[in-house]
């Protein structure tokens, strides 16, 4: 498969470095408004085309697929123009703005025939891929909340607030993990240095009375990237900055026994072994890059693809809303 990316900014040149490194595609041509990211694209690969124009990279007949990895307000016209020259679209998380822009991308794709996927990288680690077989199984028993902090100092965009930035991670990981929509969102947060909320909030509620909550933002002090998940019979703590034990699984819960009347009730503490499972030792992005040139040439559909990343940009116009009237309830 031959490769057009657009952007070599932060992301880019991790995908570009990838699909290089595959044995079933090639990067034909890189493109970017920056003169300084052409510079350094240029130098790190003298046998690519880099261009300023991403017209010239979408139109070229010899690309089978673009690869969208711009700020998100480009995502919309960028993919557009891939998908109606023919091109499959890899496009950096979120998939797009607005969740209006998102069905009409993958209705135009699906009238082409082409595969869209979002790139929700972190479904590809191994502590996602063990968490969703240990849920699958029924380790952790009926599920009662998730609850993930991913907080930094920086780095600090100028487009979208810290919800966009951060919680597409997170959203995407419960979204796949769930393998449900949440029926409301509320969120709350503030804005200190550029406009735009660099701390916030967002409690979702699922039905069966799961709950989740994602604390994202920019002015934290220490770098976390922590998630709890809480199950009927066990519980597991991820942490993303371990080097051996990122995954832990607790038997630890509350068994509650009701006795000769509603009023009366025997609550007891179940506390057994803590257990860390052996992950897959992978990079995510090239697993998910090899993913993707599977998916486009046996036609198999993406699991991250445009419904994918539609409920993950439906979720964050859901927190925008509730934002802007400070954590009041939106309904999905």
């Amino acid at each position: 498969m031959n490769f057009g990316v657009i952007g070599y900014g932060y992301w880019g040149p991790n995908i570009v470095r990838n699909l290089v490194s595959l044995e079933d595609s090639q990067v034909l041509a890189i493109a970017d408004t920056s003169a300084a990211a052409r510079v350094r694209a240029q130098k790190a690969y003298p046998g690519i085309r880099v261009t300023e124009s991403a017209t010239e990279v979408i139109t070229s007949p010899e690309i089978d697929a673009i690869a969208v990895i711009s700020p998100v307000w480009t995502h919309y016209d960028l993919t557009k123009a891939s998908l109606e020259n023919g091109k499959h679209v890899f496009v950096e998380k979120p998939f797009t703005s607005t969740t209006a822009q998102a069905e009409e991308l993958i209705n135009l794709a699906s009238q082409k025939n082409l595969k869209i996927m979002v790139d929700h990288t972190f479904l590809f680690t191994g502590a996602v891929r063990r968490i969703a077989q240990l849920i699958d199984e029924g380790a952790l028993g009926n599920l009662y909340y998730y609850d993930s902090t991913r907080v930094n100092l920086g780095l600090f965009q100028h487009d979208i607030n810290v919800i966009w930035d951060l919680a597409p991670h997170d959203l995407s990981i419960m979204d796949y993990l769930l393998k449900t929509s949440p029926e409301a969102v509320v969120a709350t947060g503030e804005g200190h240095l550029n406009g735009h909320e660099d701390v916030a909030f967002m409690t979702l509620y699922f039905p069966d009375k799961v709950i989740a909550h994602i604390n994202v933002n920019w002015l934290s002090p220490v770098k976390v990237r922590t998630t709890l998940i809480g199950g009927e019979k066990r519980m597991l703590v991820w942490n993303d900055l371990e080097a051996d034990e990122k995954l832990r699984i607790y038997d630890k819960g509350v068994d509650i026994t009701t006795r000769e009347g509603v009023y009366q009730m025997l609550v007891s503490y179940r506390s057994g072994d803590m257990w860390a499972p052996q992950l897959e030792q992978v990079e995510a992005l090239r697993q998910e890059m090899v993913y993707f040139v599977e998916c486009v040439t046996s036609g198999k559909e993406p699991f991250n693809n445009g419904a994918a990343g539609l409920r993950v940009v439906r979720m964050l116009e859901a927190a925008s809303e509730s934002l802007k009237k400070r954590g009041a309830l939106v309904r999905l």
